[in-house]
């Protein structure tokens, strides 16, 4: 069986989710978060298994950050090359309210069918 369709669905599908997830994480964070340490607490919310690419995770917190969901801070780093912080704003938490509705909505209408079998 060819692998494609399902790599193909995966990553049209992880899309959005990213962008939810990355601002659930910050909205429980009471510290700022640099990229690195947020896919580490991702992969141990997920028993050590990342559900897309670690290179995902940074364009994306940049497109949040750009879009002033997310702000940022660039702290010097002993041990390399400088780090960038993040945390959410407050239009960032208006988002993610309203794109948790949108989830759960969307969650509940596949669910009817993929798990339900809910006929036509």
């Amino acid at each position: 069986m060819d692998d494609s369709h399902s790599k193909k669905f995966s990553k049209d599908l992880n899309g959005g989710l990213v962008s939810l997830v990355l601002l659930s994480v910050l909205d429980r964070s009471a510290e700022d978060l640099y990229g690195y340490d947020i896919v580490k607490r991702l992969q141990r919310a997920n028993e050590g298994e990342l559900l897309f690419k670690e290179g995902t995770v940074y364009p994306v917190l940049r497109a949040l950050s750009a879009s002033g969901l997310l702000s940022s801070r660039i702290v010097p780093s002993y041990s390399g090359p400088p780090r960038r912080y993040y945390k959410i704003t407050d239009e960032g938490r208006a988002v993610l309210s309203s794109w948790r509705g949108i989830w759960r909505e969307a969650r509940a209408f596949v669910d009817r069918f993929v798990e339900s079998g809910v006929s036509t």
